[in-house]
């Protein structure tokens, strides 16, 4: 290994990230998958918030159209009650189209669905906003719907970054109205003064209950991934026990017979003179038994699977080890190691054994085809559908365009020395947990493999 290479090394292992480096990652929240937030959706908007606005609406058609609480308004708040009278119109109107659509949610969609639950709670803000500044602004009981408004967004809006925007425009749009309020009445507040201290408490209040919602759909996250990451746990290690005992029953209740065989035709073979015909045949038959034992016997490998264990492992982690495996600090091969690994990288559920053979095998193909010298680039990313890509590239000779697609052949190989079973070893690996295996490679610059490994899957077994 190169200087630069174990330089790396150390810096890692003794240059350790302080925790408090990782509290962005600690309040990261991660919306869940569509079907979690179909049912939010589901549950909140339509079966709680859709009826509830029905008995709303029609408590406020009254309120404002028939109620004479506003017999004795100046005539300039007259015109501000006439613009919220009009303005509930069309909000009776965006209300009555969000409810047809949430109705038959089931059938269009999700992200239609999730378009109008954000244009909804858009046209709520402002509309309670504006029935603020006619019920008294900062001292409208109003005050308490900002709050509910808060929990709904929270609940119904798992994104992050949007349920923030909207609460924090709620705030906005609270503390508007309450100025428009004082503007209309002639009353402006001052917020330095004792007497206005109520005032700046509630907007405290709808600040801090907007903190207090995102990290407790932190928390829930949180959790939610930790009994989902358990149930997936426990379904692969029963996946991979299952697989094993199959394989080992499978084998076993093969060799017997092929062993009979082959000691049948090792008998026949002595008993028979040689250079006859049915010598080569029987010689043929030993060969292709011989070869049967050996598809067995890797057949029998599986049984491993049911000693094995599921762990949930760190990529960044699993490639240094690899790294070092293959590249010891006591032998000096003259390679630069180039590392790029994403910071927050989604754990895998796999058993060690094999992420550590997928790793360590191409690892050991780069370097033997460099003859040791020159560089290899390896790097860990975030891909699509939650998924984790690593890429193993070497700057060594590349493989023949005919070649590539009998490199992942089992005692295929371009090289002088080697079973030709590294290679069968990462795809067969990597596709057990339903990755995917692809290579770039062109004579003269070099290969590069690339390893995608869903974070979330069930175990495959190859067919």
């Amino acid at each position: 290994m190169s200087f630069t290479a174990r330089q790396d090394t150390k810096r890692s292992a003794f240059f350790r990230t302080p925790d408090w480096f990782r509290l962005p990652d600690w309040l990261t929240s991660q919306a869940p998958d569509f079907g979690h937030q179909a049912t939010r959706v589901r549950s909140v908007e339509r079966n709680i918030v859709l009826p509830t606005k029905g008995a709303t609406i029609a408590l406020l058609v009254w309120f404002l159209f028939f109620a004479n609480w506003f017999d004795d308004v100046y005539t300039f708040r007259e015109a501000v009650l006439l613009t919220v009278r009009l303005f509930f119109l069309i909000y009776i109107v965006v209300n009555l189209a969000a409810a047809i659509i949430l109705a038959g949610m089931d059938e269009l969609p999700f992200k239609l669905i999730r378009e109008v639950v954000l244009v909804e709670s858009v046209v709520d803000i402002l509309f309670w906003a504006a029935m603020t500044v006619v019920t008294g602004g900062f001292d409208s009981m109003l005050y308490w719907v900002f709050l509910g408004l808060i929990v709904r967004n929270a609940v119904s809006i798992p994104v992050a970054s949007t349920q923030m925007v909207l609460n924090f425009l709620l705030c906005a749009c609270f503390v508007g109205a309450g100025l428009t309020e004082g503007a209309i009445t002639g009353v402006e507040p001052e917020f330095s003064d004792e007497t206005n201290e109520p005032y700046i408490l509630r907007v405290a209040v709808l600040m801090l209950m907007t903190i207090c919602c995102y990290g407790l759909q932190v928390l829930f996250d949180k959790q939610r991934r930790v009994n989902e990451e358990a149930v997936e746990f426990a379904q692969r290690q029963q996946q991979l026990q299952s697989a094993g005992r199959l394989a080992a029953e499978i084998a076993h209740q093969l060799k017997n017979p092929l062993g009979i065989i082959n000691n049948a035709a090792f008998t026949l073979q002595r008993t028979v003179k040689e250079g006859k015909t049915i010598t080569q045949q029987i010689q043929i038959i030993r060969e292709e038994v011989e070869r049967s034992d050996r598809i067995i016997t890797e057949l029998m490998g599986y049984a491993r699977l049911v000693e094995g264990r599921v762990e949930k492992l760190d990529i960044a982690e699993e490639l240094e080890q690899a790294i070092l495996r293959v590249f010891p600090p006591a032998v000096k091969y003259e390679v630069k190691i180039h590392r790029d690994y994403s910071s927050a990288l989604p754990p895998l559920l796999m058993q060690r054994m094999h992420l550590s053979e997928a790793f360590v095998n191409l690892l050991q193909n780069a370097r033997e085809a460099m003859n040791g010298r020159g560089n290899i680039f390896v790097s860990a990313r975030m891909g699509e559908n939650y998924s984790v890509v690593v890429s193993v590239a070497d700057d060594g000779p590349g493989i023949p365009r005919d070649k590539v697609g009998q490199i992942f052949e089992p005692y295929f190989t371009t090289k002088e020395k080697g079973t030709g079973l590294g290679l069968a070893i990462v795809k067969h690996n990597t596709e057990l947990y339903g990755g995917t295996v692809q290579v770039e490679s062109e004579l003269g610059k070099g290969t590069r493999f690339m390893l995608q490994f869903p974070a979330k899957t069930a175990m495959k077994l190859r067919k």
